[in-house]
């Protein structure tokens, strides 16, 4: 079964991600973090997250609780969604508290720490792992016949695809 298989609803995403219910609604509401796997369909439909939803959604919550503001936050939520969130995992978010950077190499991290301003780092592969071990003791559901999955390991599909493709 693929992970985008593999939805969360919103308690579990909140609990992965360390949000209260509330913020969750208004993110989805405006557009923010939106769910990937369902959207909401007026009332009484369930929104289902995907894993990364809810990596995107603890990035979210780190860069405000260090005080980013939530417009430089869906900048770049934005810049990520265009990037298809690829590599995600082995990205580092950094941000000056105005302006959030992207940075792929050490030398880009070594350059923006270089510029003498404060500057504080996401590293998105330990966010990552966050919501995989706290996934991994929630509930997750099939898409295609909502069953749902108890302790269930996201990455442990997404390793297995991933070993197959080299």
């Amino acid at each position: 079964m693929a992970s985008e298989q593999i939805g969360y609803r919103g308690p579990t995403a909140c609990a992965a991600a360390g949000i209260t219910y509330r913020q969750l609604d208004y993110w989805a509401r405006t557009g923010l973090v939106e769910p990937s796997v369902r959207p909401a369909h007026g009332s009484g439909t369930q929104r289902l997250y995907s894993f990364r939803d809810v990596v995107v959604l603890k990035i979210v919550k780190r860069f405000l609780d260090t005080g980013v503001s939530l417009q430089n936050i869906r900048a770049a939520v934005r810049h990520l969604g265009e990037q298809g969130f690829s590599d995600l995992e082995r990205m580092t978010l950094m941000s000056d508290g105005a302006t959030v950077y992207e940075c792929t190499s050490p030398d880009e991290v070594h350059a923006l720490l270089q510029g003498g301003q404060g500057v504080f780092g996401i590293a998105v592969g330990v966010v990552w792992r966050d919501v995989e071990s706290a996934l991994s003791q929630l509930h997750g559901e099939r898409v295609d016949t909502g069953e749902t999955l108890v302790g269930h390991n996201p990455m442990d599909e997404l390793a297995a695809r991933r070993n197959k493709a080299v």
